[in-house]
């Protein structure tokens, strides 16, 4: 353990000088989405939007509803609706009402939306690549893995309580 992490260990979770897992895991977002937002600006697409459409593309079935992608993207469904109107004006998916629930949405891809993927892709991946080196390559899936473990147990403490 180096000598800055001994000291964090040796503070309250809360000490003002130690590492704080929220402001290091927004920081962390925050940065790669402004870097990935500003690498694709010029194709006309957010970051969020390419998240749908990854999520979409992704998916094990055809055509997902509103609901389940937003489940899928750890998102608020009000923020989806938004985000799928601001898509739907742009021809990038059509959302259709589902043939046995009047109250839910499917979303399905529009050509363009893959084209703009495909186009942006390799941004994503460039992104990730380079994020990722600076890691040791032994430690980068056991990272990821473990990033996964906080993930999961971030979206269980924001299920609802019974």
């Amino acid at each position: 353990m180096d000598e800055f992490s001994q000291a964090d260990a040796d503070m309250p979770l809360d000490a003002p000088g130690r590492r704080r897992l929220p402001v290091l895991l927004r920081r962390a977002w925050y940065g790669l989405n402004q870097a990935f937002r500003r690498r694709i600006v010029r194709m006309g697409l957010t970051p969020d939007q390419f998240t749908v459409i990854r999520t979409l593309l992704e998916a094990e079935t055809d055509i997902l509803t509103q609901k389940a992608l937003a489940n899928a993207m750890s998102s608020d469904p009000n923020t989806i609706a938004s985000l799928l109107e601001r898509m739907e004006a742009n021809g990038l998916v059509e959302r259709r009402p589902h043939e046995k629930d009047r109250r839910a949405n499917r979303v399905e891809l529009l050509p363009v939306a893959c084209g703009k993927y495909e186009a942006i892709r390799d941004e994503a991946i460039g992104l990730q690549s380079h994020v990722l080196k600076q890691l040791p390559e032994a430690e980068r899936e056991k990272f990821l893995e473990q990033l996964e473990t906080v993930a999961e147990a971030c979206r269980d403490l924001s299920k609802p309580q019974r």
